[in-house]
């Protein structure tokens, strides 16, 4: 089968805000919401900045008895989907088709890391009994089963940085394909924890500008010196075309097509040719049936690390040729930094937004491009232009690339 897959719901609680209108307001606002945490050693953290998540209440979400049970990871797990099941107005009825992928580089790492401290301190007894169903992979996706009887397949990934959207493309397939009419996809990230900072900073991935928080993510700036760690959570509601038309829903987007390749290269460095980020652009291209001069706008991974950015605008010329000098791009990573597997799934929910609203986001401190990134970088005020297909891209440690094409619903 060759079901075509819109958006119909999306879930957002991240540095930006909670939901589909603050989070716009701030992308608006061009205001980064990076800043110093107060709970590292200035002795021993080089890097004391993150994207952090400001207000958030698991009981706006779930019942008190629920949230006392679950770790952070779980708790937004399940608020973004419960935001994106209410955005799309999705009946519940038959949970037998409607599944849940759910993806996560570190899933409960951070509750694991505190539960440590509690057992040195205090031995196993103050331990919290739930500690092995919290640090699980699919601590994430099965809890959000639970929660709303969701009993499709449910999964979680840990593909790193390219979680989130391993996720979506890969739910997306299972809707085309005809196996299932619904998933929930998309990614969440809370790795805001000391010994998580530290494993990044001793890879000396972590940008050190604390003493300018709001400046330190700066995507494709020769000023660049690392990326910035954030948390956060993107869940999407994915249909059939025909499943959302016939119970009455207003399809947001629609996905046309999904690619993912490996570097086999390194673990942390990209393969230096841009081939395989390039291919992964090339296969979802592809699949939507797009040539390269019918994408209007990229959204790139670009972390604002030395080696990382400049990889992904060659795979950009590699995948588009000509072209890919000329179509805007633009990274927002400088608003909240990188919720490393949630990040790509983030943007992915910022495209349907995009596609409605006529706006392409700018590269915050974007001051003085590196030249060696040889693509149509979007600054300043960002670009008031109306765009009807676009891409999105999200690679991760150890050579992991994905990319997805979008398209805006016709009227």
């Amino acid at each position: 089968m060759n079901q075509r897959v819109v958006i119909t719901g999306i879930g957002l609680i991240t540095p930006l805000g909670a939901g589909i209108d603050e989070t716009w307001r701030t992308l608006k606002s061009k205001t980064s919401r990076i800043r110093v945490v107060d709970y590292l050693d200035p002795d021993e953290f080089k890097s004391r900045i993150a994207g952090t998540i400001e207000h958030f209440d698991p009981l706006d979400y779930m019942a008190p008895k629920r949230a006392k049970r679950l770790d952070r990871f779980s708790q937004l797990s399940i608020a973004s989907s419960r935001m994106a099941i209410e955005s799309a107005a999705l009946p519940l009825v038959n949970g037998d088709d409607i599944g849940v992928n759910l993806g996560s580089a570190l899933g409960g790492v951070s509750y694991g890391e505190e539960q440590h401290l509690r057992y040195f301190s205090g031995g196993l007894k103050a331990v919290d009994p739930m500690i092995a169903l919290s640090v699980f992979g699919g601590a994430g996706s099965t809890n959000v089963a639970i929660e709303f009887g969701l009993t499709g397949p449910s999964m979680g990934n840990a593909n790193s940085c390219a979680s989130g959207p391993n996720a979506i493309g890969e739910a997306f397939r299972m809707i085309k394909r005809g196996e299932i009419s619904v998933m929930l996809a998309g990614g969440v990230e809370t790795p805001l924890a000391p010994m998580t900072f530290g494993a990044f900073a001793m890879i000396r991935a972590l940008s050190t500008r604390n003493d300018d928080p709001a400046t330190a993510s700066r995507p494709f700036d020769t000023g660049r010196d690392g990326f910035v760690l954030g948390e956060g959570a993107a869940m999407l509601v994915l249909e059939s075309y025909e499943h959302a038309i016939d119970r009455g829903a207003t399809p947001l987007a629609e996905i046309l097509g999904y690619g993912a390749t490996n570097d086999a290269y390194n673990m942390i460095a990209p393969r230096p040719d841009g081939s395989q980020a390039g291919r992964s652009i090339s296969l979802a291209m592809t699949e939507a049936q797009v040539s390269p001069g019918e994408i209007d706008y990229i959204n790139s991974h670009s972390t604002s690390t030395p080696l990382g950015d400049p990889a992904e605008a060659l795979a950009i010329n590699v995948a588009l040729g000509e072209a890919g000098t000329r179509i805007p791009v633009s990274g927002t990573k400088g608003y909240y930094g990188h919720p490393l597997g949630a990040s790509g799934a983030i943007e992915a929910a910022l495209m349907p937004l995009v596609l409605e609203r006529g706006w392409l986001p700018p590269t915050l401190n974007l001051t003085d491009p590196d030249p060696k990134a040889n693509v149509n970088l979007i600054a300043g005020e960002g670009i008031e232009r109306d765009v009807q297909t676009v891409a999105s891209n999200a690679f991760g440690f150890g050579g992991i690339n994905t990319c997805i094409v979008f398209r805006g619903i016709e009227a």
